[in-house]
């Protein structure tokens, strides 16, 4: 499994059980951004340097794919083991970017990763977003299998969650409902009553999550086992649900075209729509053989 914090936060590697001061040091995604592209890019012919990348180009032939384990460049420079878990961090705010720059920037090199993942059958990329409907700033919504919300049953919880399943609707993205701090059967047909069959499963008060919170990170077996048994729904439903790569591939497509036209192609000064591929279709029947960055 690979975990990625995509969150504005950047709280995912102290909840794995790393200390602040490890947690700041860890490699930021966003400060490889030029070597990723670099490794990315390969030798696809359609894509004239790395410069030319952006978050949203999409891979094509001669394109360096990515697996969720392997050995590349990428992850030895930006992932690392924290918790038993690989992570990989997009990056906090630093002092110059205030004021200047949007977190969304920082999420480029989460996008282009997982525009090129030809993740298979029982590999997994966790992907910890800000909560609500931030994602729709970008194509990040699409690049997911499936999507899993956490609701708390209130108002204003269930208010996110009808935002994103309105925006998300039309691009048949799949997506599930976690309840988060249920303490009753009310809880749970209030969330039953506003989400409706999204609602997958939910999560009680937990006294470990509690310590958790507090900076105690215990065994995940320490778990309470109801809450636990919510982590195996989660897995099941993500190995339940098809990989379609021709809609992937197709939607990778549309929102660079989109982007494209509305200002990377004047700010690289050259038609980006080039560098989509018609013949390619992303997956692992895609892949290629890894070559050492040169």
């Amino acid at each position: 499994m690979l975990a990625i914090d995509a969150d504005i936060n950047q709280h995912l590697a102290v909840a794995l059980g790393a200390g602040e001061e490890v947690a700041a040091q860890l490699p930021a995604l966003g400060d490889a951004l030029p070597q990723i592209k670099e490794y990315l890019r390969g030798d696809n012919p359609r894509i004239a340097s790395a410069a030319e990348m952006v978050k949203t180009t999409p891979p094509g032939a001669g394109s360096r794919l990515l697996r969720v384990v392997e050995s590349n460049p990428v992850y030895d420079r930006c992932v690392r083991e924290v918790g038993g878990v690989r992570l990989a961090v997009t990056g906090a705010f630093r002092e110059e970017d205030l004021g200047v720059a949007c977190y969304h920037s920082k999420l480029g090199a989460v996008e282009l990763l997982l525009n090129h993942m030809a993740d298979g059958p029982a590999e997994y990329v966790v992907v910890d977003m800000t909560a609500g409907a931030d994602s729709f700033a970008s194509g990040l919504f699409t690049r997911f299998d499936r999507t899993v919300l956490v609701c708390e049953p209130t108002v204003r919880s269930v208010g996110v969650y009808r935002q994103y399943a309105g925006y998300a609707r039309d691009y048949g993205v799949a997506l599930s409902v976690v309840g988060n701090k249920v303490e009753d059967a009310a809880d749970v047909d209030f969330l039953r009553e506003h989400v409706g069959a999204d609602l997958l499963t939910w999560v009680s008060r937990s006294a470990y999550v509690r310590r958790a919170e507090r900076g105690i990170i215990g065994a995940l077996d320490d778990l309470e086992p109801a809450n636990r048994a919510v982590l195996a729904q989660l897995a099941d439903a993500v190995d339940a649900t098809d990989q379609d790569w021709e809609a992937f591939t197709r939607h990778a497509h549309e929102f660079h075209r989109r982007n494209a036209h509305a200002w990377a192609n004047e700010r690289a000064g050259t038609d980006l729509t080039a560098q989509i591929d018609p013949d390619f279709v992303m997956g692992p029947a895609a892949r290629l053989p890894v070559r050492a960055l040169g």
